[in-house]
């Protein structure tokens, strides 16, 4: 393999990595509610890199199939937050 060859691999190699991370998806805590009787829960969802800039309109249509209705959206967590916060999402941590 010539040096050129090499150099073409690892700059291959470099725009994939950053084309992945370039479409990372983003993790996002919320509050939802359903009526009658009324439930409350929180949850964590991941985003693509799409939704993510506007989480809400996201979160509020997948939740909507089992007939939640969003609160509000906490904000977005890295991956270590978002796994500290399994506990308390219970059955809604990744759900949707």
């Amino acid at each position: 393999m010539t040096r050129a060859t090499r150099i073409a691999l690892v700059v291959t190699a470099a725009l994939a990595v950053s084309a992945v991370a370039a479409r990372a998806d983003c993790l996002v805590d919320y509050k939802a509610k359903r009526d009658r009787p009324l439930q409350l829960h929180y949850g964590v969802i991941r985003l693509d890199d799409a939704e993510c800039a506007d989480p809400a309109q996201a979160i509020a249509r997948r939740i909507a199939v089992e007939g939640w209705t969003l609160l509000t959206v906490m904000g977005r967590l890295s991956e270590a937050d978002a796994q500290e916060r399994q506990d308390d999402a219970g059955a809604y941590y990744l759900r949707y």
